[in-house]
């Protein structure tokens, strides 16, 4: 098996997307037998097109969308049943369909069925408009598409977003430990421009990566809402989360202010001497390697290691150096701050969800 597809199956957002897409299509397929085997509407299109768009990834969506779907239909039904009687099928019947159906539609409660008044109102005026029971079982159609919809979202596996949410902060300082450690090993030879601006650029793709992984934690927040399941209570308020991620803003944050220091200097060893660039450059590869394993431990030895060598810099005679020694001290201190609560909390390696903020227990990624 490619190591591509080794990964995406263990890949837990990969798999919830499978399932999702799973039952949308079981709901979809479920609405079309009940209306067209068991029922035996005359023309059931309506039932697994409303199923479709009422499944949706959280339980909470569905329920509001399906709301929404049930008064955009029936107002597209009757709006496309009064307009054919009025005018018949014309080319005018249809533009005066769609303009209507378009504005009710921009009433800001229908949000994303902005179009489906239009959309569901030109099938129906296309496929026949004049037979009442025909009203009715298009209605009734969309009805058990809706009810169909909400079912399965809600009996078969009510999707709870935790899972996808932890990985995608996991990947997020599995990210920072390798930047970390790139760094370490560039600057210990003579890194040059190209060097600087691409952890710049790293750094800078991480950001995007921690803006992803803030939508994700709002959608386990609302997958929690109206979710039966009895591990749904702890995310509804997942503050936890947002203090990682905060962490881990402030981290990328500070390896950027690093980068740029760094990227003022013409000679990086030579200019800052092997005193300070040995030890320093030692513990910013130790601080990248705990990082990446989540080991809380060793992040909080290198603190330690951090605040004697300051000491030991405050006791020698100062050199023209000194202000960068200052400032790549306090942005390693400020990073090993961030990312030790985030190590102790182990995205990945704590099974037990909402992650909790505990003390420095060195927890390591299982």
């Amino acid at each position: 098996m490619p190591p591509s597809w080794t990964s995406r199956l263990r890949d837990p957002i990969w798999w919830n997307d499978l399932v999702q897409l799973a039952k949308t299509a079981a709901a979809a397929v479920v609405a079309w037998v009940i209306a067209a085997h068991v029922l035996d509407l005359p023309q059931p299109f309506l039932a697994p097109w409303a199923a479709l768009l009422v499944v949706h990834a959280t339980v909470y969506r569905t329920f509001s969308r399906g709301l929404r779907q049930v008064a955009a239909t029936v107002i597209a039904v009757v709006l496309s049943t009064s307009i054919g009687d009025l005018m018949g099928l014309s080319t005018a019947s249809v533009a005066l369909l769609l303009v209507v159906g378009l504005v009710v539609g921009t009433v800001p409660w229908f949000g994303a069925e902005a179009t489906t008044i239009a959309t569901t109102g030109l099938i129906v005026l296309t496929t026949g408009f004049t037979d009442e029971a025909m009203l009715i079982s298009r209605l009734l159609d969309t009805g058990i598409g809706i009810v169909v919809g909400l079912l399965v979202n809600l009996v078969l596996w009510p999707p709870l977003r935790r899972r996808t949410a932890a990985v995608a902060m996991d990947r997020i300082d599995d990210g920072i430990g390798e930047l970390l450690i790139d760094m370490a090993d560039g600057l210990s030879e003579d890194c040059s421009t190209e060097d600087v601006t691409g952890w710049v650029d790293s750094s800078r793709d991480l950001d995007g990566d921690i803006d992803h992984a803030w939508a994700l934690v709002r959608q386990a927040q609302e997958s929690a809402r109206w979710n039966p399941r009895r591990s749904a209570g702890p995310v509804r308020d997942p503050r936890e989360w947002r203090g990682l991620l905060r962490r881990m803003e402030q981290s990328v944050a500070e390896i950027r202010s690093m980068s740029r220091t760094v990227g003022d200097e013409q000679s990086h060893r030579r200019a800052w001497g092997d005193g300070f660039a040995v030890p320093w450059l030692e513990m910013l590869g130790d601080t990248g390697r705990a990082a990446r394993d989540a080991d809380s431990a060793a992040m909080a030895a290198v603190r330690l290691r951090l605040e004697a060598f300051s000491d030991e810099l405050r006791s020698t005679e100062r050199s023209q150096q000194w202000p960068t020694y200052g400032a790549l001290i306090i942005n390693l201190r400020n990073i090993i701050d961030a990312m030790d609560e985030v190590a102790a909390a182990n995205p990945l390696g704590q099974p037990a969800l909402p992650l909790r903020l505990s003390g420095r227990s060195g927890t390591t990624r299982g």
